[in-house]
């Protein structure tokens, strides 16, 4: 009898595609063998009879933008925080070359889950990366958004010097990869009424990349359930003439409930864990806003107490003294879970989210241990790239490297 079964015959026994068995190798739900002859992807037939019991599990729709590497391919992360757009790369199937962070209780997280990791600790201007001149594909880097001082029309490198941007720019040029990511706040697009923006861009330009049209991608749209935006900065190489894609967003919207419990996300309810909690003021207030609603579901009498002056201002600040419901996404999460003016309050219990809970809603693994003080892992969480939206842009790489280097054999 055989043992073995090629792609294509483990792809027509359970009715799927070849595509989706390399997705689930890569996820580690089917095990891939290759073929000592032909180096061919190969399976065994009795890892694809198990599958059968489970394939109810298995969803198809929330990884479409799925690629396989055709090379190992290398990044190198700056401003890497605790690893949510790091560990989305590794489940894309980039390889983490190094990765630099200034914050002590970071880089502890980043040491004790991935030992293997190569974390250069400290201030990034101590650093220089020339040892990476181009043996790196790809250099992300999540700056944070700091006004230039404008030397002229044109800012060029050296008048971005004292931000972290022009340390972004440095190490790239020193490491001159095919493809460099930034991400940032939606607030960059009108951060100094458009100049950081543009200024980031005129620097880039000068270093020798073209920047592909800049996109504010929604998380909810990637598999994240939570209503988190960021902005992608990208940079192409300018001796390379293709065209990158964004990843294209995901039909499936996940709710809370998808975060925290048994579902398509995770496979158990979230686990316990410890959290911080609201001073007794807060909680008889909040005790008293019903799943999904906010401030203006209290008391008049209370809204105008709770809210002082900002009660008279206007607009809907619908982030205050909100709670969450289950079969919605979660507000962006902020640094602090019990900070007045951004509760994102418990569906049914009257307190913020667990540390636990905060990972699920940035859809962080459950092995994935965070170090430091409650408050240092709130921040560490609350500021992380969500590691699904960083799988997404992860693949969206893959795709420009394949094609970068199909090009580069051709010629």
């Amino acid at each position: 009898m055989k043992e073995m079964l090629s792609i294509s015959e483990a792809a027509n026994l359970l009715g799927k595609t070849t595509h989706t068995l390399r997705r689930w190798d890569s996820e580690g739900k089917l095990t891939a063998y290759r073929d000592p002859i032909s180096n061919f992807r190969v399976y065994k037939k009795e890892d694809i009879k198990n599958l059968f019991s489970s394939l109810i599990e298995i969803q198809d729709d929330i990884d479409s933008n799925f690629i396989e590497p055709m090379n190992e391919y290398s990044v190198l992360e700056l401003f890497a925080g605790a690893g949510g757009l790091a560990i989305g790369m590794e489940k894309a199937g980039l390889n983490c070359l190094a990765l630099n962070e200034i914050d002590k209780s970071a880089c502890k997280t980043l040491r004790k889950n991935r030992p293997n990791w190569n974390v250069l600790e400290g201030d990034i201007t101590n650093f220089s990366f020339e040892e990476y001149l181009n043996k790196v594909d790809v250099v992300t880097g999540g700056f944070p958004c700091q006004a230039f001082s404008y030397a002229g029309k044109k800012l060029g490198l050296a008048d971005a010097r004292g931000t972290l941007f022009y340390e972004f720019a440095r190490v790239v040029k020193e490491v001159n990869p095919p493809i460099c990511i930034g991400e940032n706040v939606k607030g960059l697009l009108s951060h100094e009424k458009g100049k950081t923006l543009a200024g980031m861009i005129s620097i880039l330009d000068e270093i020798g990349y073209n920047v592909v049209p800049i996109e504010v991608l929604k998380a909810i749209n990637f598999n994240v359930p939570q209503k988190r935006e960021r902005l992608i900065l990208v940079g192409i190489r300018k001796d390379i003439d293709l065209k990158y894609e964004y990843p294209k967003p995901n039909n499936k919207i996940f709710t809370l409930k998808d975060a925290l419990k048994k579902g398509k996300l995770y496979d158990s309810d979230v686990p316990t864990s410890e959290g911080s909690k609201y001073p007794e003021n807060k909680k008889i207030v909040l005790d008293l806003v019903p799943p999904k609603g906010y401030w203006r579901d209290l008391p008049l009498e209370i809204q105008k107490s709770y809210m002082g002056g900002s009660f008279y201002l206007g607009g809907g600040k619908t982030g205050m003294a909100r709670r969450i419901g289950w079969d919605e996404p979660c507000l962006t999460l902020t640094c602090s879970p019990a900070q007045k003016q951004t509760e994102r309050c418990h569906p049914e219990e009257t307190r913020p989210f667990t540390v636990r809970e905060y990972a699920r809603i940035q859809t962080f693994p459950d092995d994935w241990e965070f170090e430091g003080s409650l408050s240092q892992q709130y921040k560490q969480i609350g500021n992380a790239v969500p590691v699904n939206l960083g799988k997404e842009i992860g693949y969206s790489i893959i795709t420009f490297l394949n094609n970068y280097y199909i090009q580069r054999s051709q010629l």
